[in-house]
């Protein structure tokens, strides 16, 4: 065989026996070159003239059911890809004889009768429409006749196969794109031969396997586009099956299927008897989040989430129907909000993400396509679009003979906006009549006083080169914060003047913050436009001299302070919560934008203005000192509430952000409170904010002591959490290696200390990395690479690499095995790197003696294959791309999947 393999394809013998034995080899050879070897010459065999003969013989019953797989498999080749090469007379004839094999294999090897289906797909897909007309009803003819041979059952599933396998045949088809559409609107004609069937399987008492095979079948046609109105009656059998515990996950697949195929849109009132059906679904779906039943609530999720994701538009244009739409929205918020940590106990939640983005694109789309016209007539005309709709306004606003629609000015308005929001506008000349302009108009009307706003927001930039304007536009923003219908276009405009402008804001910042303190207290926005309004606060502040920013802040704060000490005093309870959670943020949100210091993208002309001089603390400082004692209050009361923790330390976290050093004072006061807190109760965000006073102070000699005994504190707690089981806390076990992975990075010398366990801490790793969250690997993975190369550097790093880097190595190569997802590949790769970089002898040792191990790390791998990738990581040393390259390859071979189609989909 070998030395036949050898010569030219001309003279290759692909006999029966030869193909046999070539199988053989393929199968049952230990040795991988041999393998491969076979692997080429059978695929050569598939091909070539000869495979007409051999595939028949080999599909005889007396063969194995690999060996008749290989057939059936060469006579697909042959039908879809070599088509031209049979001659027309042989049509008729090839149908006949794999019609028969498949009467053969309808109670035989699954795997078999899927090719032969496979293949007969392909031949009818190849004739279709001209010389095969009624190619499925054919098929459903002759699979129904009975047959003395064929048990009905077997001749119903082979039948069901046929029929699914040839709409994916055709989505995978090497048809001419011409023949493609011929084919398709053919074979949707034909869905009237196949749906009546699958309606009858499923209404009738069919066994659970026909059942689920028909729903599979129904499933594969609604992906060739068949109208939505023709599926009515299979998509009520298969609301039906969800009720079935062993046809759910199929009936799901079907359903989700049906309602996403882009043509579904067309066919509303189809779309619009969908809906109650899908909320009948509500009462399963809550007893499956009751029990804690995923599996359920994660399909009837997908379900829900596809037709409000796929049709939000058709049906939010049905303004008759808009409550039945708006309960479909509240289903897929309570699928939003089911409670659990994702993914481990929850997997729903993030699969709505996406119905949100959509509708609140499909809300506003009409707005965007317009302001994408007004972009392309704007690259070709510039100015003159912009002198036109000034000419256009002006008229509307000085007509006084008759009076304008708010329509007509704010479709003018909302051309400067479009253009302004993309383009520098800042030598048009006819911006500031502009801005004279807007103060003359009458926004009684709220759509028109919303597109004034988003206006003017638009214009910040320009205000900002021309402050003398500033005057004629705030007070009308100031103005509309008092109107709750205003809230998001008011002060995103407000949070836009503040953030451009901020330098030229000190003449009216006692105005702008009086204002914002009055709404504030009327309680006239939501909580997000709150926190934008303290943000835009922030950035007033930020260019005010020191004193007059305390003065302000005192003035601001002072009224949450005193709601916050009373909310202390009391008994926790939801309401309370809330309140606490909320005072909290409007702080986190103003420390956020509260920055007084110099910064080199501050525009020109900037350093002549006037700027605050800090001597003495930073304000943000004075008033976290000044609360100190009131949050500690808090978070003694509310210290389980993880929601509280984390608002608590996001004021923090947030502050330390903006103010780098000039946080330095809290240092000591914080780090001890973050000890108590995590020693109490440990928590995410706690190790957050640890991580974040580790990277800005743990360089800085006068801070270095509290921050390393707040670094050992956290590590001495989550060491015990780990003790006694870490599975349950997986955010936990992200942070602290995160945590962990900056200590390395930015002060190494952390792991020196005497109670620093560094032993234990690599073990930790170790554990993390067989966590099933990707993000907690990953964040492990970046642990190590920080490690590893500080074993020469730190000797009890060193230490524990060295006694302990086997078992590293040995769950890396487990990942890598099958036991993570092969989107972590490259993060495992970077630390086999690192091993062999700085590690290298001792990695040599180690790979030689893990991969001795049996079917370790695959029952899959040959020694020859082990020891060939061992050699390749050994051998790069500096190419972290090839090594991930060599992972990836090494990956596919564990898994089997090397060489096949979806790997190099891969």
């Amino acid at each position: 065989m070998d030395r036949e393999r050898g010569e030219s394809e001309d003279n290759l013998d692909y006999s029966v026996a030869n193909v046999e034995k070539a199988l053989h080899q393929l199968y049952y050879d230990p040795n991988i070159d041999n393998k491969n070897l076979a692997q080429k010459w059978l695929m050569q065999a598939q091909v070539s003239p000869q495979a007409w003969q051999f595939s028949w013989a080999l599909l005889s019953p007396n063969k194995v059911p690999e060996i008749q797989y290989f057939g059936a498999s060469a006579l697909h080749i042959k039908i879809s890809r070599y088509w031209s090469d049979i001659p027309s007379d042989q049509y008729e004839t090839l149908k006949s004889q794999l019609f028969n094999q498949i009467a053969c294999f309808a109670s035989g090897s699954k795997i078999v009768l899927t090719r032969l289906c496979v293949a007969l797909a392909s031949l009818a897909l190849n004739m279709m429409p001209e010389r095969w007309p009624n190619a499925v009803g054919d098929m459903v003819k002759m699979f129904q006749t009975e047959s003395s041979d064929v048990d009905g059952k077997a001749r119903c599933m082979a039948l069901l196969e046929l029929l699914t396998v040839l709409p994916e045949e055709f989505q995978t088809s090497r048809l001419p794109q011409y023949r493609k559409g011929e084919v398709r609107n053919a074979l949707a004609q034909e869905s009237g031969a196949v749906f009546p069937l699958l309606q009858q399987l499923l209404q009738t008492d069919s066994p659970v396997f026909i059942s689920q095979k028909a729903l599979k079948c129904f499933s594969s046609w609604v992906q060739l586009d068949v109208p939505l109105l023709d599926c009515e009656c299979l998509m009520q059998a298969s609301f039906t099956s969800l009720h079935n515990a062993e046809l759910f996950d199929t009936a799901v697949e079907a359903l989700v299927n049906a309602i996403s195929q882009p043509d579904a849109q067309r066919y509303v009132n189809t779309l619009l008897k969908l809906i109650p059906q899908v909320l009948q679904l509500q009462e399963q779906l809550r007893q499956a989040v009751q029990n804690g039943d995923m599996e359920t609530s994660h399909g009837i999720c997908r379900i829900a989430v596809a037709l409000g994701e796929n049709h939000s538009r058709a049906l939010l244009e049905q303004v008759e129907h808009w409550q039945t739409f708006l309960a479909l929205v509240n289903m897929i918020m309570f699928c939003t909000g089911i409670p659990g940590h994702y993914p481990v106990n929850e997997t729903t939640s993030s699969l709505t993400l996406t119905f949100w983005y959509t509708l609140q694109k499909t809300i506003y789309w009409q707005e965007v396509d317009i302001s994408d016209t007004l972009m392309y007539v704007y690259e070709m005309l510039g100015a003159e679009l912009l002198s036109n709709l000034y000419d256009k306004l002006g008229r509307l606003l000085t007509d006084t003979e008759q009076a304008s629609s708010w329509q007509h000015i704010e479709a003018c308005l909302y051309g400067f906006q479009s253009i302004a929001e993309t383009n520098d506008v800042n030598y048009s000349d006819v911006i500031p009549g502009l801005i004279g302009l807007i103060p003359r108009i009458n926004i009684s009307n709220v759509q028109l006083a919303d597109t004034v706003m988003f206006t003017i927001g638009a214009l910040a930039e320009w205000l900002a080169d021309h402050p003398v304007m500033i005057n004629s536009v705030l007070p009308l923003v100031l103005h509309a914060l008092g109107n709750a219908e205003l809230s998001i276009s008011s002060v995103s405009t407000l949070k836009k003047i503040c953030r451009e402008c901020k330098y030229d804001l000190p003449p009216y910042a006692a105005n702008i913050v009086a204002v914002s303190q009055e709404v504030l207290m009327k309680q006239i926005h939501k909580t997000s436009q709150c926190m934008w309004l303290m943000q835009a606060l922030g950035f007033l502040l930020s260019a005010l001299q020191v004193e007059e920013i305390l003065r302000n802040l005192h003035s601001l704060i002072s009224p949450y302070i005193q709601q916050l000490e009373k909310l202390a005093d009391e008994p926790p309870n939801p309401s309370n919560k809330l309140a606490i959670i909320h005072i909290l943020g409007l702080l986190s949100n103003l420390f956020t934008t509260l920055d007084i210091s110099h910064h080199d993208d501050e525009p020109e002309g900037t350093e002549a203005k006037k700027k605050p001089t800090l001597q003495g603390p930073n304000p943000v400082v004075v008033v976290l000192q000044q609360v100190f004692q009131l949050i500690q209050k808090v978070l003694s009361k509310w210290l389980n509430d993880a929601q509280v923790v984390e608002a608590v330390c996001a004021i923090f976290e947030k502050s330390v952000k903006t103010l780098l050093d000039d946080f330095a004072p809290m240092i000591p006061q914080l780090s001890e409170m973050l000890g108590q807190m995590y020693s109490t109760i440990p928590q995410a965000s706690a190790l957050e904010l640890t991580r974040q006073l580790v990277h800005i102070f743990a360089n800085d000699p006068t801070h270095f002591v509290p921050v390393k005994a707040l670094f050992l504190l956290v590590t001495s707690v989550t060491l015990s959490i780990f003790q006694q089981g870490p599975r349950d806390h997986p955010d936990i076990v992200d942070s602290f290696m995160q945590l962990l992975a900056q200590a390395l990075k930015r002060k190494p010398d952390l792991f020196l200390a005497e109670n620093c366990d560094v032993k234990a801490l690599f073990q930790c790793g170790v554990i993390s990395l067989k966590f099933p969250e990707a993000p907690t690997v990953k964040a492990t993975c970046a642990f190590f690479s920080e490690l590893l190369p500080r074993c020469r550097e730190v000797q009890p790093i060193g230490l524990v690499v060295h006694e302990n880097g086997k078992l590293l190595l040995q769950a890396i190569l487990e990942a890598i095995g099958g036991q993570a997802p092969r989107s972590l590949m490259d993060h495992f790769a970077d630390i086999l790197f690192a091993l062999n970089k700085h590690c290298f002898t001792y990695l040599s040792i180690w790979l030689k003696e893990v991969m001795q191990q049996q079917n370790f790390p695959s029952s899959r791998l040959t020694q020859g294959q082990k020891e060939t990738f061992s050699q390749q990581i050994l051998r790069d040393r500096v190419n972290k791309r090839r090594v991930k390259d060599i992972v990836k390859e090494f990956t596919l071979l564990c898994r089997g999947l090397h060489g096949t189609e979806y790997a190099a989909e891969y």
